[in-house]
């Protein structure tokens, strides 16, 4: 386990990382035996299919074309609306396997064969749903990998707003602001968010916490994240270690909302670990 957080750091490190490779690390935690090459593979080779029956002229929206007939007609990659929160549907290797996922699991493996394709796609981390743009000559298009690529118009992602928002305030605000492109940190990030999430929910203690590890190395400067881990710990009974983490988010967040609360969690901690020398 140590070896692949280190294969994960190391992947972090590089200055343009491969999504596919890093949301397939992560997956490991969860299946042991994951063959990332193989995976990776699978890509190329859907990628290298969609390739064969582009012109050498094509331009982007052509390449986006035959990319939804073909892995969204063809192949029947959808979302899966029935079973949104199975975490299965955040796991690169069994959106692969299933051929449906969630909004950012879809948009990951749709960003890396566009990035085979030549395609310059980026991700949204659009509210209460991940999106795809792609600039274009005189502007840009926003697509949605979990709706079959569909590109989205501004009254779409009004709407869209507005199931997160007051309708009205939807209405006015600009919607550049939020159709930033999101770096690759935060989109990875964002897959560990709904995999935190929806462990905490189920009350699976041990698998939120490896999530969580791998949430502290993606945003490290991230106070909140050391805190959850540390009180991941904390249920675990890994009484040093969730001190450690609850001592440093007081160290970086003094004034928090939270501080007296979880001062008074590490003083507990403190007395804990002393019967245990």
């Amino acid at each position: 386990m140590e070896y692949r957080r280190d294969q994960f750091s190391a992947l972090l490190c590089r200055e343009d990382f491969s999504l596919a490779e890093a949301c397939l690390l992560i997956a490991q935690d969860a299946y042991p035996d994951l063959d990332v090459g193989h995976y990776l593979a699978r890509i190329d080779a859907f990628a290298g299919t969609v390739k064969s029956r582009l012109s050498s002229d094509a331009f982007a929206e052509q390449k986006v074309m035959v990319l939804n007939r073909y892995l969204f007609n063809e192949l029947g990659f959808c979302g899966n609306a029935g079973d949104y929160y199975d975490p299965r549907n955040s796991h690169l290797n069994q959106v692969l396997e299933r051929r449906t996922g969630i909004p950012i699991t879809l948009s990951i493996l749709y960003m890396e064969i566009g990035r085979r394709l030549g395609l310059r796609l980026e991700g949204v981390s659009f509210p209460g749903h991940f999106l795809v743009k792609l600039r274009v000559t005189g502007g840009q298009l926003v697509l949605d990998p979990f709706c079959g690529g569909e590109a989205q118009t501004e009254a779409d992602l009004r709407a869209r707003l507005a199931q997160v928002l007051p309708q009205r305030e939807a209405a006015a605000l600009a919607l550049p602001q939020y159709l930033q492109a999101a770096t690759s940190r935060q989109v990875l990030a964002r897959v560990l968010r709904n995999l935190k999430g929806i462990y905490l929910h189920s009350e699976e203690a041990q698998n939120a916490l490896r999530v969580m590890q791998r949430m502290v190395m993606v945003a490290p400067h991230a106070a909140e994240e050391v805190r959850d881990r540390g009180l991941a710990y904390c249920k675990l009974d890994c009484f040093r270690a969730a001190l450690a983490d609850l001592e440093v988010y007081l160290e970086r967040r003094p004034h928090a909302p939270d501080a007296d609360e979880i001062k008074n969690k590490a003083a507990a901690l403190r007395l804990v670990c002393a019967r245990l020398n």
